[in-house]
């Protein structure tokens, strides 16, 4: 059997936004793949902070791309770090503060929040269930380190018009209500290929995993691109197989369609 490696986004994809849990099929899948000799990563637009939720299959984690691969690593080690230019973090910051919208700041040591609507805390803690958020530091404390990701609260149509004044980034979004900006060059993809690299693994060989919209660059470069079930439209377009939905054994089915287990 070619071994493969297996690149999973978390929320929609390992983790139900029903349940906000690993479904058991999926842990029984990832444990059967690992031992038959496939690697397993994340690939995740969640900063460290906030990956809380992947403790059924910790033990099978090879490496991680975070951040929307602003942030790779295995283990302790750092193999890939790439911020946002601080004029651009910037302007972010001091846009949020003028028209007044949420915005997460993701320094390379801590994460800052402004939430003047309550936004962030009620879709982060409510319906995605993300934890740690109240370990936030001040932003202008956090703009002091190297900047890794923004997170805007605003519609698509003035994502449009932002990220036309910061030409240095890129912006993934996987929820209406939010969009993540990193640095041109940090996406999933790129994240991917770096981890590949890293351990010598053909990108041939690459199987990636996703939901949304973030998730595209990464469905585009692996060797196998697989939307799941409850995955945007325009991503089951770029995918070269899509799955059943996160609650419905979608990564099982698409590991057994590919016979990997």
């Amino acid at each position: 059997m070619t071994q493969y490696a297996l690149f999973f986004d978390i929320d929609g994809t390992l983790v139900s936004f029903k349940t906000h849990q690993i479904p058991q099929s999926t842990i029984d899948a990832l444990t059967q793949a690992k031992a038959n000799g496939h690697k397993v990563f994340i690939a995740t637009g969640r900063p460290p902070l906030i990956i809380t939720n992947l403790g059924a299959i910790e033990h099978l984690i090879d490496g991680y791309v975070t951040i929307n691969g602003a942030l790779c690593f295995v283990g302790d080690e750092v193999v890939r770090c790439k911020n946002i230019p601080h004029e651009a973090a910037r302007l972010v910051v001091d846009d949020a503060r003028e028209k007044n919208y949420g915005l997460i700041v993701v320094g390379e040591q801590d994460v800052a929040v402004l939430d003047p609507h309550g936004e962030v805390d009620r879709i982060f803690r409510q319906e995605i269930a993300v934890e740690n958020l109240d370990k936030a530091k001040p932003v202008e404390e956090v703009l002091e380190q190297h900047i890794l990701q923004l997170t805007p609260f605003f519609a698509a149509d003035y994502e449009r018009e932002l990220m036309g004044r910061i030409p240095s980034c890129t912006s993934g979004r996987w929820h209406p209500a939010f969009t993540d900006v990193t640095a041109q060059g940090a996406d999933k993809g790129e994240g991917m290929l770096t981890m590949a690299a890293h351990f010598g693994l053909d990108p041939q060989y690459t199987m990636a995993f996703g939901d949304g919209g973030n998730d595209a660059s990464m469905i585009r470069t692996a060797g196998i691109g697989v939307a799941m079930g409850n995955a945007l439209e325009s991503l089951k377009q770029e995918a070269d197989y899509t799955t059943t939905s996160v609650d419905e054994d979608g990564v099982r089915n698409a590991l057994r369609h590919y016979g990997l287990i």
